[in-house]
């Protein structure tokens, strides 16, 4: 039929039961989207025609996948990528089209690179104009929120396709870009994470990865201190390697890697340690780390995995469920993703379907040894997490992909667990987490053909020992055994084959064991059973209620009760028949010898008979249908009955019974046809609510199960289980070729029993309804409800049988020249028009009824609430609901997730779950009403509801606004015709009443919500809402004095302003994609199905287009002026007018000035009463300058010619001769005209660092700037501007304003005010600087903060203004302001410093240097001249240092003169000072930085500094501790120690500011300062707060977290060996916390020297014999964490030398040698404690050892134990250290001492025990 071959089709497709249709149906489909898409864009019409068809489209690949030949799917997304670049597209639309255009990209492996390929440049453009707009600040256009998330996706779908040169083209446009000093680096290494190519085939790799790959990991490893942009850089290397494992080689970087990694997790080390806050916000993206780790392993050497296993030994202990802090949720998604990553890889190198993309070599491949390994690094971890406090999930997902991986490694423990857990009954939270984890290792555990065939025999034991777990007491414990019982069973076929071995003779061992265990399933499925009836008993109405509340269940129930019929359903599934008739008996038995209320217990056990009748139901129909037919029967033959209230509990519960039990196959209803047809003709009837509505659901389900198509069984074998040998089917997937699905289609008989129920039920009750409305037959109330009742469950029985409402569509909505015509799709019913059409007589007869109760019995809302449903059903319902269906697929999802194989491939899912995605895809196609076209039916439905949702009772219209709703999403273009009916409700003129009024605003609301927000952009229907939303302030029935209207006036606008994005005026289509459009109608297979547009045709679309626009920018125009008439209305209410403001500063553009009227009112609202309006106008009046800005012409310069320098070959960056030129020169300065005019400016700071953009463009000098604009050559626009702003008056009042407080204290400097400033300063040259320069110099005097404040903002607009001025112009400027500035800053306070230092940087940022020389030159002048005390002082470098932040590199000469400045005065008393200098000291040496290809800076040098700093700091290098004697009072000191002491105060500032912002640290110049500092560290904090030791501390804490590279290692060490010989035992002391920080933070670069560790070890090992206490005991800490990180091994060569030390033997007591005299008593003792601190130091290193391992026995620890225990009665301190260790061992492995135990031999049991329960106090 087709004539192609299909790109992938939605496989689900071919097993539906009409799935013959389907072929032919998809195809017409096909052929009419590639006609009309294809038409839409040749007649040029974007709006509706190309979007109508881009959402059929759309709605194709969701329903047939993509089911097109490879030359469609191409051209597709060509014809897709040209709309999507097209210039100036609306936001909204450009969204759509990307949309799609992921979609049709999903699939990478169905086109390689050679059939398709994308241009990067037009997608660039795109990406850079919305992410980096330069007008979306200023309110020029308004992008939707989701916008950068979905051009990100976009561009990752399509760089697979870019061609091979793109790489090259994309490094010449970054690399001009990489400055690491700014902001613009972000963007560069952003961009290049985004769009650079890393698949490609390795003969292209010269081309792609290999220009840039050694360039950007040289720079990723100098830079050390987590710079924002890093993390971009790690994202791109892990794609890089994980899309070419095998082809760069990691090999030298791998410690480099782990190391940052470790780093990057920002776990706490150490006691008293402090974290620069920068690590915590820019930590890399745990999603790629996880990536990057998996593409390194494997390999000859594996070398990856040793550094993995030691970094989860090292991070192992922070899984223990004891510890929690911030960085839990990291580590644990690192462990949740890591082996569902490698997961994928192994797919990936195993299993994967073969496609174009490179394949990973052999030699890479992860082999089963590799993947043993890798289990076992994590597998320790992940059981520790096992039992979190976060719940159980996270490791559950990672012992589910460990065991696909090595079964035999991950499943045993865990199964330990589960058994122990299921023991004790003391801890249920180990037995909920455990079994969750096992629900995960199901699969692995029950399949056949794995590593771990013992698995399988643990089945059985598992579910017998779970079923204590059916508890009523423990709700969580009862739903997680109900899912583990369901999980199990759904792989297991219960059937017993005890029999099989004596009929075969070809079964294995564990065969035979398996078929004799399976007798025991019978008894498994009774016991569960019992267990569930117990449950029941105990959730009986009258158990769990008091008298006093409702009838219904509570959510719990709800979920138990679903929990206990799905596995009762499942359980039964999987029985063999003979244990099945077993079951149901048993079930029978129980649902009829009692009689349940039918509420809650009633609901559970009619849920357990549903369930067992769905499994078979010929064989339990049998039994429960007689049964309860014959019950009724002999209850209602009673007439007295009919007609009471309440009725017997035996015929309700029977009812209910029957009403489950009858939602089986249908066929099998037949033959009780007749009994079931007479008991709903009687039941139906009775006047009993509860029965008739019981009686009612039994119709439903009666008519569901003959008139749906659905699958019948769900067995996980196809055909039953009936085979030889079921026990070889465990664990097996369905297969999606040979399904074999069992479908339920209704038969002939079934469709005639059907309409024969609906003319006995439907028909009568239609009639009597009818009645009622023409007054013949009136009802009472309830009467009515109930007969709606009827209806209503009538149309939802047989809704699939009733065509839909069908008729004339409404015509006129939309001019378009394409077909918007709806598809129509086959759903297996075919309607029968010879009988009647119930749907459409409900639809009249409802319509009646609606109409006499509005306008009879308004208050009647329950039957409202009724019709409402059933309006919905008949407009909607087909078979099944939206919610419903949405539900289910949720469902779907998860426990696909929780049972996939994702190892072996995809749909390796279980046969049921395979069926229930079949029959998910069927209800689908019935939901797919979308797009339908609005018949006239459906607009008189519209009119209804819309009546409802403006009437009296808030519920009603609630209720009927939520269908409106959702029509409005449904019926295409209906919105058109909706909301001026709604916008006539809402007018001024309309005078009905308060809720009318409050029904139509919500129903404006539910339109800018998300489902019809997508349709209700155009022109037409903003320019009547927005203007008529203001205009309903003048009515009379609006008033603000009721909150609630005004809160939803708010609302509407909140939400106007959350979702509004710029809506197009121009729309133009390219000959680009008119080309791929004319390919489309001349491509064949399928052939579009109408001929392509004629050629007077293409000439009306394009005459059309152009009268399109030109209509639109009148309506724009119009929407302006009839907001503008609006708010000349003097009665609008103050919140119409804010409202009116608001809508019309949203409606400023790029694309088409503002009229001349509105800017004249945003002009005058400059000077407005109200603060909020007077906020709106200066966002808006800065818009408006920048529409109105003059273009300036640009020349290209070559940077060659300018410094007379040819760049060198290869890369250089940094300070060279080639860039000197644009370096601050005060020796060249442009001083007079000629020099301003000769040299060339450029403004960007950052080019030319790096490199040199290809082409750089400048501000052309050579063209004479007019010195002003003269009045007759400005705009409409200009002019107003202009005459205002020349007022005096206006001028006056404007500032006065400008300078009142808003907030007080809160206010900062104002960057919309700025830019108001900017452009009219730069529009309009000095124009208005005469009037405004009087206010500025009184304000600049004033010391208020509003004053102040206000004049940064205008000063900044002026010196950023200026840009462009001419030289007379900029130096008449400079005369004045600088004074200005100058008096300002004497008058700086502590409010308005910080607006001064923004005020500086603003004007500097993105500035030449030279032209601000005047500035720069102000600033530098004696900023610490002590004038005015410290605090001006520490103000005016804090301005200064803002300055010259911004001008980065440039300034190096004004960089040098601040240095020798400030040089002599470090030695500053005041604090605040001292830390603005150390800051200023960070930004002077920011620009010393060691990155690759770098030359040296020729600003201020680090290592030049320190030399300085130290011999100044020499008077204090002997002292052995360093006290803070220097207060502030005594400043006349002057001897060099105490200005040494001041000196290093201000060092230490510098020091702690450079930690965070440095991009390289100079480790050698700081290694040279470590000593000074460990002489003032303290060890314990002060109580008195002394500021100098505080410091210290920071210092060497964040210095010890600094990151070391291998060079740097040994001087390192060598300074902590001088330190450690130290006298002051602080500094021996501050050694050791030291280095704990240190290894920790660079693990994997320490273990990558040997040699260096051995110093370590030496070194640790020498302070464990240190005479003093406190330092042998930081040592054993240390030594105990250096092990615990397995930092070097525990190897018996120091366990020998730890027992040799704490066996020293102590010289006996004094007592012996006391009669000797005094001298050599001291002697003994110094002799003693020698022996002493050699013996605890043995102990302390043993207990280290013990404590090593916190969570587990290793095998050499039981002995150490025993040694330890030896020494319980040494003397303190050993005593002391022995308890301690011995308590610290109960506490950590008191939780699972049962394992624990095994490891001791009995005799050490004993001794354990007695050191662990009691200490005697007696000895």
């Amino acid at each position: 039929m087709a004539g192609f071959i299909p790109q992938k089709e939605i496989v689900y497709n071919g097993l539906l039961p009409y799935s013959d249709r389907l072929d032919w149906e998809a195809t017409e489909l096909l052929m009419e989207i590639k006609a009309n898409l294809s038409r839409a864009v040749l007649v040029r019409e974007l709006w509706p025609g190309v979007a109508f068809w881009c959402r059929k489209l759309f709605h194709f690949l969701k329903l047939y996948g993509r089911r097109f030949s490879k030359e469609d799917h191409i051209l597709f997304i060509k014809l897709l990528y040209e709309l999507v670049t097209l210039p100036d597209l609306e936001p909204h639309m450009m969204q759509n089209y990307a949309r799609l255009l992921i979609q049709l990209l999903r699939k990478k492996e169905l086109l390689s690179r050679d059939d398709l390929q994308l241009p990067w440049r037009p997608l660039y453009d795109l990406y850079d104009r919305v992410v980096y707009s330069k007008t979306e600040h200023l309110g020029l256009i308004w992008f939707p929120n989701s916008v950068d998330h979905i051009l990100k996706a976009l561009i990752k779908s399509c760089r697979l396709y870019f061609p091979a040169s793109s790489t090259q083209e994309m490094l010449d446009e970054w690399r001009p870009l990489l400055c690491v000093f700014d902001v613009v680096m972000q963007k560069a290494i952003s961009n290049m994470e985004l769009f650079l190519p890393t698949i490609m085939p390795p003969e292209e790799h010269g081309q792609g990865f290999q220009l840039w790959f050694d360039e950007l990991m040289n720079l990723w490893t100098s830079v050390q201190n987590q710079p924002s942009w890093e993390g971009h850089l790690v994202n791109l290397f892990a794609r890089l390697a994980n899309d070419n494992i095998g082809y760069v080689d990691w090999t030298p970087y791998i410690p480099t890697i782990f190391t940052r990694i470790l780093r990057s997790l920002n776990l706490p080390v150490g006691v008293s340690q402090m974290v620069a806050p920068r690590y915590l916000t820019n930590s890399y993206d745990i999603g790629h780390l996880v990536l990057w780790i998996t593409a390194l392993l494997g390999g000859p050497g594996n070398p990856a995995q040793r550094e993995l296993t030691c970094l989860f030994n090292s991070i192992a202990s922070f899984y223990h469920p004891s510890n929690h802090g911030r960085w839990q949720s990291r580590l644990m998604r690192l462990l949740q993703r890591l082996p569902a990553s490698v997961v994928r890889r192994v797919h990936r190198e195993r299993h994967a379907a073969r496609s174009w993309i490179t394949l990973v070599p052999e030699s890479q491949r992860l082999t089963d040894e590799d993947l043993q390994e890798f289990t076992r690094s994590l597998i320790g971890a992940a059981l520790l997490a096992m039992f979190s406090k976060h719940g159980c999930t996270d490791a559950a997902y990672a012992l589910q992909n460990l065991a696909l991986l090595t079964p035999e490694l991950a499943i045993p423990p865990v199964l330990e667990k589960t058994y122990a857990a299921m023991e004790t009954l003391t801890e249920p939270h180990t037995l909920t987490a455990s079994l969750s984890c096992m629900i995960g290792m199901a699969r692995s555990l029950v399949s056949p053909n794995n590593h771990y065939p013992e698995g399988r025999a643990h089945v059985l034991p598992l579910l017998i020992g779970s079923l204590p777990g059916v508890d009523p007491n423990d709700f969580s414990k009862c739903m997680i055994t109900f899912q583990f019982i369901a999980t199990f069973t759904t792989l297991v076929p219960l059937v017993d084959c005890s029999s099989a071995p004596s009929q075969h003779d070809d079964l294995t061992e564990m065969e035979k064991d398996l078929c004799f265990a399976s007798a025991e399933f019978e008894d498994f499925v009774l016991q569960f059973l019992d267990r569930c009836f117990a449950l029941i008993d105990s959730s009986t109405l009258e158990q769990t209620r008091d008298e006093t509340e409702t009838d219904t269940q509570t959510h719990l129930e709800s979920l138990v009760e679903l929990g206990l019929s799905s596995t009762v359903s499942t359980i039964l599934t999987q029985c063999s028949i003979e244990i099945y008739k077993v079951a149901l008996q048993k079930v029978y038995h129980f649902a009829t010898s009692n009689i349940f209320e039918t509420c809650v217990s009633g609901r559970m056990v009619a849920d357990m008979c549903r369930a067992a009748a769905k499994c078979n139901p010929t064989e339990s129909l049998r039994l429960f249908v007689p049964h309860c037919c014959s019950v009724i029967f002999h209850i209602t033959d009673n007439e007295e009955l009919l007609g009471e209230d309440e009725l017997d509990k035996e015929l309700l519960w029977n009812l209910q019974l029957l009403s489950e039990v009858t939602r089986v196959d249908g066929e099998q209803l037949l033959k009780y046809q007749g009994d079931l047809e007479r008991i709903l003709c009687v039941c139906v009837r009775l006047r009993c609510k509860q029965a008739y509505t019981l009686a009612c659901s039994l119709l439903e389900h009666t008519l569901r199960s003959l008139s749906l198509i659905y699958p019948t069984e769900y067995r996980s074998t196809s055909g039953g289980f009936e085979t030889d040998l079921p026990i070889r089917d465990w664990g097996r997937a369905g297969d999606v070729a040979a399904l074999g699905v069992c479908w339920h289609v209704p038969s002939q008989e079934e469709g005639n029993f059907v309409f024969q129920l609906l003319s006995r039920l439907l028909h009568p009750e239609l009639q009597r309804i009818e009645g009622h409305v023409s007054g013949e037959q009136p009802m009472s109330r309830e009467e009515l409800l109930q007969s709606l009742a009827i209806v209503q469950h009538c149309l939802l029985g047989a809704g699939s049988m009733l065509p839909p409402l069908d008729g004339p569509h409404v015509s006129d909505l939309v001019p378009s020249m394409v077909n918007l015509g709806e598809i129509k799709l086959h759903i297996g019913v075919n309607y029968d028009d010879s009988r009647e059409n119930y749907r459409e007589s409900i639809c009249q007869t409802m319509r009646l009824l609606l109409h006499h109760i509005s306008e009879h019995s308004e208050d009647d809302t329950k039957s409202l609430f009724v019709i409402i449903k059933i309006i919905s059903d008949l407009m909607f319902f087909r078979g099944t609901h939206k919610k419903e269906f949405e539900s289910r697929w949720k469902s779907f999802t998860l426990v696909k997730k929780s049972m996939e194989n994702r190892l072996h491939g995809k749909k390796q899912h279980i046969r049921a779950l395979l069926i229930d995605r079949v029959l998910l895809q069927h209800e689908m196609r019935k939901l797919v009403v979308e797009g339908s076209e609005y018949k006239v039916v459906h607009q008189e439905l519209l009119c209804d509801l819309l009546l409802l949702s403006t009437s009296t009772y808030s519920q009603v219209r609630s209720r009927a606004q939520t269908v409106l709703t959702a029509a409005l999403g449904t019926y295409s273009f209906s919105y058109r015709d909706l909301i001026p009916r709604i916008l006539q409700l809402l007018s001024p003129q309309d005078t009905a009443g308060t809720q009318q009024f409050k029904g139509a605003l919500y129903c404006l609301l539910a339109v800018h919500s998300s489902v019809t927000l997508a349709s209700s952009r155009d022109w037409d229907c903003v320019g009547e809402m927005w203007p008529a939303l203001v205009r309903c302030g003048l009515s009379p029935t609006m008033s603000l004095e009721e909150p609630s209207i005004g809160r939803l006036l708010d609302d509407i606008i909140d939400r106007i302003h959350r979702q509004h994005d710029t809506i197009g005026i121009y729309f133009t289509v390219t000959e680009g994609c008119v080309e791929v459009a004319n390919q489309i109608t001349q491509s064949e297979n399928p052939t579009p199905c109408s001929e392509a547009p004629s050629v007077e045709e293409l000439k009306e679309g394009l005459q059309r287009q152009r009268i399109r626009n030109v209509v639109a920018a009148r309506k724009y125009e119009k929407l302006v002026n009839d907001l503008l008439d609006c708010l000349e209305d003097s009665n609008l209410p103050w919140k119409f007018e804010h409202m009116a403001t608001d809508l019309l500063a949203l409606q400023l553009r790029e694309d088409h000035p503002l009229p001349p009227d509105a800017v004249l009112f945003f002009t005058q609202s400059l000077i407005h009463d109200s603060i909020s309006i007077r906020k709106v106008a200066i966002s808006a009046m800065a818009g408006i300058l920048k529409q109105l800005k003059r273009p300036r012409k640009k020349v290209t310069v070559n940077p060659a010619e300018i410094s007379g320098v040819e760049e060198p070959e290869g890369r250089c960056a940094g300070d060279r001769e080639g860039n000197r030129w644009l370096q601050y020169d005060s020796s060249s300065l442009p001083l007079s005209e000629e020099q301003w005019e000769s040299q060339q400016y450029v403004e960007k700071t950052h080019w030319g660092y790096y490199a040199w953009p290809r082409e750089m463009m400048i501000h052309a000098a050579s063209e004479k700037p007019k010195d002003d604009l003269s009045y007759e050559e400005m705009s409409e626009g200009e002019k107003i501007i202009f005459e205002y702003f020349s007022d005096p008056e206006f001028i006056d009042q404007l500032i006065e304003f400008l300078s009142l407080e808003d907030r007080k204290g809160k206010d900062s400097f104002n960057p919309r005010r700025f830019c108001l400033f900017k452009g009219l300063f730069r529009n309009y040259g000095d124009m208005f600087l005469p009037l405004l320069w009087p206010h500025l110099e009184q304000l600049a005097g004033d010391p208020h903060e509003s004053s102040q404040r206000c004049v940064c903002e205008i000063t900044a607009g002026l010196i950023r203004g200026s840009k462009l001025w001419s030289f007379s112009q900029v130096d008449r400027l400079w005369k004045v302001l600088c004074p200005l500035i100058r008096t300002a800053l004497t008058n700086i306070t502590v409010e308005t410093y910080t607006d001064w230092g923004t005020c500086i940087a603003t004007a500097c940022e993105g500035r030449d240097p030279r032209k601000l020389h005047w500035l720069l030159e102000l600033l530098m002048q004696s900023p610490l001249s002590g004038e005015g005390g410290s605090f001006r002082d520490a103000s005016l470098l804090y301005v200064l240092q803002g300055g010259l932040a911004q001008q980065q590199w440039r300034v190096s000469e004004l960089l040098h003169r601040l240095l020798a400045y400030l040089e002599p005065k470090l030695t500053q008393v005041y604090k605040n000072v001292r830390e603005r200098i150390g800051s200023v000291l960070t930004y002077i040496f920011m620009i010393d930085v060691a990155l690759p290809n770098t030359r040296p800076t020729s600003s201020p040098h680090v290592a030049e500094f320190i030399t300085r700093v130290l011999e100044r700091l020499k008077p204090l290098t002997s002292e052995p501790e360093i006290h803070n004697h220097v207060h502030e009072e005594n400043t006349q000191e002057t001897d060099e120690r105490t200005q040494a002491v001041k000196l290093l105060k201000t060092v230490l500032k510098w020091l702690m500011a450079s930690a965070g912002r440095t991009f390289t640290t100079p480790v050698q110049q700081q290694l040279q300062l470590l000593p000074l500092l460990f002489k003032i560290a303290p060890v314990e904090i002060d109580e008195n707060y002394d500021e100098m030791k505080q410091d210290a501390r920071t210092c060497l804490s964040l210095m010890s977290q600094g990151l070391l590279y291998p060079e740097h290692i040994p001087l390192v060490l060598a300074a902590l060996e001088e330190m450690a010989g130290s006298r002051s035992w602080h500094a021996r002391f501050s050694v050791l916390t030291y280095l704990q920080i240190m290894v920790f933070y660079n693990l994997f670069t320490l273990l990558s020297v040997p040699a260096e560790v051995l110093r370590i070890r030496t070194l640790v090992m020498q302070l464990l014999l240190d005479e003093q206490l406190e330092v042998r005991d930081m040592a054993g800490t240390t030594l105990s964490g250096l092990l615990q990180c397995q930092f070097f091994p525990l190897d018996s060569s120091l366990q020998t030398q730890l027992q040799t030390l704490s066996q020293t033997r102590l010289p006996k007591a004094r007592g012996e040698l006391a009669s000797t005299g005094t001298h050599t008593h001291t002697h003994t003792h110094t002799l003693l404690s020698a022996h002493l601190v050699r013996r605890h130091a043995g102990v302390l290193g043993l207990s280290a050892c013990i404590l090593s391992s916190p969570y587990d026995v290793p095998d050499w620890m039981p002995q150490i134990l025993m040694d330890l225990s030896d020494h319980l009665n040494d003397p303190q301190p050993i005593e002391m250290t022995v308890k301690k260790t011995l308590s610290e061992f109960r506490r950590t492995h008191h939780d699972n001492w049962q394992e624990h135990r095994q490891c001791f031999t009995d005799d050490q049991l004993l001794v354990l025990t007695d050191l662990l329960v009691s200490p005697c106090y007696y000895a």
